[in-house]
């Protein structure tokens, strides 16, 4: 504790008599200063005990000693020392009256205490206070090092919640909670997902103070990371502001927690090249190889039926302008996908391929769900013309198991493709076969080969001399039935059948072959009027 001006009453060396503000000797001293100014204000911080013997003041004018008082007060001043014996015999009334209607403490320092006395009291009060601080600190950092090295992340919180008196949390790259101590904050920080997500659009190191509620806690948040975007965040709340040995255990937190993720990024590192293997020998057709590599890493995902993910971003967002923040819209998906399956307890796999991201992830679980969540909000964001990740595109596959990872991998890569054709940014492989080709025609080599073979029809058709091209779409849409088709067009049959003739001599082509049917049919349904 802070030297008060109730030690330096009770330090039995000053001998000072307290003469007014007896209910006001709890406030902390931050120095003692002698001045005998009329008016000391200017050179005042706030948090002085003021020392005088009243040489240039007149101390026994009320009105005078009222100003002076209440100038004091003003400036944060916590208490006024007089010495007596020197100008006055006796503290003057005036002064004694002007402290007692401002609160101020008043304290009388006899003849033989010298100011000096009670200057080196207080200077070294506040220098044992320091080192009580000090060697707190180094205390709470190694049983915070302790408790990292044995318990993980989760030890070091609980062991920071006792340091500060209060509650602390982690958060992931993702802003979610990850874990907290004790565990009835959980609540309380999951409140502060908004706050975090603001300090994680700052460069590290950042933090910021949150003050809740006047029934709440003062919450401090901390970035933690190296790099540009931060990689996690810790709260830390208290019921007040923190003190100097509570700061030096949340630095040390800081600093435990910030190596903690570095390393993590390492290790993440390396899981994603034994990753990268593993998708390829799977892609090669050798599970059983894939499964010995993958071991307890990520043999669970192989033992359950998975999905393939693809995901790549449009060559208009590849550069610093795509994504977000940081340009990376692939990056933004990854932290989605992998803080989803952390929390859910999932193996995922997640494999950086060019400029394109391959995922696979448990069936049904958090990590593919997380996809599409990702996905909609991308949608979202383009339908409100936002304009952020508008490129991004991904494509997933049928459920699978290990033996049919290169099948999967080619639904991925068509659910892709047709996203890509659409202007959608989600594609499940399911939904092409519960949908229509129709919309694939719109394609621009599509039309184009249409119209280059239809050309010849219509150009006949141009001259007068028949309607082929009608006559073909309603021959093809009665499959050849004559008579129905002749009186969809209201003419014989024996016509139709000429303008058929005509049609294959005009083509080149047999309509008795069924690839030139569909080739027509196709044909017809890309070049119809919208």
């Amino acid at each position: 504790m802070p030297p008060t001006l109730a030690s330096l009453v009770h330090h039995s060396a000053l001998k000072l008599t307290v003469r007014a503000g007896e209910d006001r000797l709890d406030v902390p001293v931050r120095w003692a200063h002698v001045s005998e100014l009329a008016d000391p204000v200017p050179y005042m911080e706030g948090g002085e005990l003021l020392l005088i013997t009243a040489l240039k003041l007149d101390a026994e004018d009320p009105e005078a000693m009222r100003r002076y008082v209440k100038r004091l007060v003003g400036a944060g001043v916590v208490g006024l020392g007089f010495a007596v014996g020197v100008n006055y015999e006796d503290i003057p009334e005036a002064l004694v009256d002007a402290a007692e209607a401002e609160g101020l403490p008043l304290l009388e320092v006899p003849r033989r205490t010298p100011f000096l006395a009670i200057s080196k009291a207080v200077s070294a009060a506040i220098a044992a206070d320091q080192y009580r601080a000090v060697t707190a600190g180094f205390a709470a950092q190694r049983e915070l090092t302790k408790q990292a090295l044995v318990e993980g992340p989760e030890g070091l919180l609980a062991a920071l919640a006792a340091q500060v008196d209060g509650w602390t949390a982690l958060y992931d790259a993702s802003g979610a909670v990850v874990a907290t101590a004790p565990e009835w904050a959980g609540r309380r920080a999951a409140r502060l997902t908004a706050d975090v997500e603001r300090l994680r659009e700052r460069p590290a190191p950042a933090s910021s103070v949150v003050a809740g509620p006047a029934d709440e806690d003062r919450v401090e948040l901390h970035s933690l990371g190296t790099g540009r975007r931060p990689r996690a965040a810790l709260a830390v709340g208290t019921a007040s502001a923190l003190g100097t040995a509570e700061r030096y255990a949340v630095h040390s937190a800081i600093a435990l927690l910030t190596l903690t993720t570095e390393r993590s990024r390492s290790l993440h590192a390396a899981e994603q090249r034994i990753g990268a293997a593993v998708l390829r020998m799977l892609l090669a057709g050798e599970p059983d190889h894939a499964r010995g590599v993958a071991g307890d890493l990520y043999g669970a995902l192989l033992d359950a039926p998975f999905r393939v993910v693809i995901a790549e971003v449009g060559s208009a967002l590849r550069g610093p302008e795509a994504g977000g923040a940081d340009g990376d819209p692939l990056g933004a998906l990854t932290e989605a996908v992998e803080s989803a399956a952390a929390r859910a307890g999932e193996a995922v796999l997640v494999v950086p391929e060019g400029e394109r991201l391959v995922v696979l992830a448990a069936d049904g679980g958090a990590a593919v769900e997380a996809c599409g969540e990702y996905g909609a909000t991308v949608e979202a964001a383009r339908a409100g013309d936002q304009g952020e990740g508008e490129e991004l595109v991904v494509g997933v596959s049928a459920p699978v198991g290990p033996v049919a990872a290169g099948a999967a991998y080619k639904q991925a890569e068509q659910a892709l493709s047709v996203a890509r054709r659409r202007g959608r940014v989600y594609v499940e492989h399911e939904q092409l076969a519960a949908g229509s080709v129709l919309p694939l025609l719109a394609d621009d080599a599509v039309k184009a080969f249409a119209d280059g073979l239809l050309r010849a029809l219509h150009e006949h058709d141009a001259t007068g001399r028949g309607d082929l091209v009608a006559s073909l779409r309603a021959w093809l849409s009665r499959h050849g039935q004559w008579d129905a088709a002749a009186a969809d067009l209201g003419v014989h049959r024996h016509t139709l059948r000429y303008r058929m003739r005509r049609v294959e001599e005009i083509l080149g082509r047999s309509l008795d072959d069924p690839d030139v049917r569909m080739e027509l049919w196709l044909a017809l349904k890309a070049t119809a009027p919208e």
